[in-house]
């Protein structure tokens, strides 16, 4: 049977892709209000005055961030349902996502069937992640529970970094996994190394109890 909502709303910069996800879900879902925004400040003007049942925010948007326009809504409409649909799977993002007041967490390759199960659950109370992002907050809090206090007192983006150093990634593959250039791990580890008093990787690790 299809699923039956009232009201769903989509933040999303990109047209086509806004458009696709659009169309999908009015195909898979019994839907009365479907409205789409293409940056968070048209959504927040908006949705300040009637939150839907659920929004489904792209993170990565023109002028306010997706997370920061989560934030706002979620203090002015507590029971606003928020789905992330993102590319982004670093723990960074996934954490102040979580944190700003998402609800679930959703990778934008997800088939349509998916992703119409995904807002179902939501919808129903639940709380659906993709199963690549439980695996990378498991990950994080494996990582924790035996890092020491050397590891805790590196900022977050530098503890991811060490984490996929620890995982043994390359600084390019880092790169790509975090979401940041090739330049910038480059100086995060050398901010590590020196935070750490460290000169290699083994080293670090070993400071920080990741090995």
């Amino acid at each position: 049977m299809m699923v039956k909502i009232k009201s769903i709303a989509i933040v999303e910069d990109d047209e086509k892709i806004r458009k696709y996800f659009a169309e999908q879900i009015r195909l898979l879902i019994d839907v009365k209000d479907l409205t789409e925004f293409e940056n968070a400040e048209d959504a927040l003007k908006a949705l300040s005055v009637s939150a839907p049942e659920i929004a489904l925010f792209d993170l990565q948007l023109p002028g306010m961030s997706g997370i920061e326009c989560i934030k706002k809504l979620k203090l002015l409409h507590p029971r606003l349902q928020v789905m992330v649909l993102t590319v982004y799977d670093n723990a960074d993002t996934i954490f102040e996502a979580l944190k700003a007041g998402a609800n679930s967490y959703i990778l934008k390759h997800t088939t349509p069937e998916k992703l119409a199960e995904a807002i179902k659950e939501l919808h129903e109370g639940g709380s659906p992640i993709s199963s690549q992002i439980a695996r990378k907050v498991i990950e994080a809090f494996q990582v924790k529970s035996t890092a020491n206090e050397h590891f805790k007192n590196l900022t977050r983006r530098e503890q991811e970094v060490l984490e996929l150093l620890a995982r043994g990634f390359r600084y390019k593959e880092i790169a790509d996994k975090a979401c940041l250039s090739l330049d910038t791990v480059r100086t995060h580890i050398r901010n590590i190394y020196e935070k750490l008093q460290v000169n290699t990787r083994v080293d670090a690790l070993k400071k920080t109890g990741l090995i």
